[in-house]
């Protein structure tokens, strides 16, 4: 078995590091401060290949694969977090959904824009009412006489929602179908009907914009339609699968930047006339965190290369999801932990860092979810 990467691969990996060590991490603490979103920052990523990773470049992509994409999440997320949220939705929901499902003129007209970096997507799946169950949705677009659907109803916890040109959005078409009356659609932002609610505060990834969604009497044409009507619960899904290796490598990012931190304060820190490291209890904990690390990391790049062979990567993208968002969790807590009193002051990253880390058990697919997928796809039962 070859651990290697390829020479394309690393190259990737050190723009990625370049970028994030020189643009993001200086301004990570006024854009977690502020909220403000990285917009220049954004338009580097995008100058660099980094906002479509996978897309050809004959959409203005890098053309890479699923690993180089892992690699090059990790550096930006130990950057900021807030940051690689924004390039997961972009690369991971977006330009994944329309790539896979899209036409050619929608990938022409859409992932070009988004994969350089001159417009940001977004994707709208939950609900007010409806989060983990899509089905319940209550967002309504209703097929007119001359093939132009009608779109009523909210969404909420739209990431770059307050930003986004276009999302790719899931409404019910035919609800009496139930999963299978939910049909995707490519949004346009400045089309009449759409309206943004106000931006959430939130307790971390405090750049990456989320807000809430409205349609009022939004037409969408028959040209919108993302694959075929009927089809969006399955995209959905199965963007979702894509999604999750981008969390995964998100988590291991903040863990990775906690992890580093830690190892570093542990050489220095004195206490009882020795360097804390020295003592059996921390040492314990730096074994652990290594050890979750490691395994996260090797999860989400097994995800990332069954995915880049083409075949179903359900049950992997789960499995690394969820080793990396609770190792991450787990990490973080035990870096503000080992740190004391300066853990939890705002003098340091770790308390940013454990923020961060939280939403990555909750956005694409809880942790709980992740383990019902898990399970149902080993057992086959339902």
């Amino acid at each position: 078995m070859d651990f290697s990467f390829t020479e394309e691969q690393l190259m990737l990996q050190d723009v990625a590091r370049r970028i994030a060590q020189e643009k993001i991490a200086p301004s990570a603490e006024h854009h977690d401060r502020t909220g403000e979103f990285p917009l220049d920052n954004i338009r580097l990523l995008g100058e660099n290949g980094l906002m479509g990773i996978e897309v050809p470049t004959e959409y203005g992509g890098a053309g890479m694969d699923p690993v180089a994409y892992v690699l090059a999440m990790v550096e930006v997320a130990a950057a900021d977090a807030a940051h690689s949220t924004i390039m997961s939705v972009n690369n991971s929901l977006f330009c994944n959904g329309i790539l896979t499902h899209g036409t050619e003129q929608q990938k022409q007209t859409y992932v070009r824009a988004i994969a350089e970096g001159t417009a940001i997507g977004a994707f709208a799946l939950t609900e007010p009412q409806s989060g983990s169950d899509a089905t319940a949705m209550r967002c309504r677009a209703v097929k007119q006489a001359d093939g132009t659907f009608v779109i009523n109803g909210k969404k909420s916890w739209i990431t770059s929602g307050p930003v986004a040109k276009y999302i790719v959005l899931f409404a019910m078409s035919e609800p009496d179908k139930g999963a299978r009356g939910i049909t995707a659609f490519i949004i346009d932002t400045d089309k009449a009907g759409f309206g943004r609610g106000k931006t959430e505060p939130k307790l971390g990834i405090r750049a990456s914009a989320t807000c809430e969604i409205e349609f009022n009497d939004y037409v969408a044409q028959a040209e919108d339609v993302l694959g075929q009507e009927g089809e969006g619960f399955k995209i959905a899904m199965s963007v979702l699968d894509a999604g999750r290796i981008g969390i995964a490598s998100q988590a291991i990012g903040i863990a990775r930047a906690a992890y580093e931190a830690t190892l570093e304060y542990v050489k220095e820190r004195k206490a009882f006339g020795a360097a804390i490291g020295t003592f059996q209890m921390t040492q314990a904990k730096i074994a652990d965190m290594k050890c979750k690390l490691d395994a996260a990391l090797l999860l989400t790049l097994r995800a990332a290369w069954v995915k880049g062979q083409g075949k179903r990567f359900s049950t992997e993208a789960a499995v690394a999801k969820l080793t990396a968002s609770e190792a991450a969790m787990w990490i973080t807590h035990q870096a503000v932990q080992i740190h004391g009193g300066m853990g939890y002051s705002k003098e340091m990253p770790l308390e940013r860092y454990f923020r961060d880390a939280k939403i990555t058990e909750i956005y694409e697919g809880t942790s709980e979810i992740q383990r019902l997928v898990i399970a149902r796809n080993e057992t086959g039962l339902r």
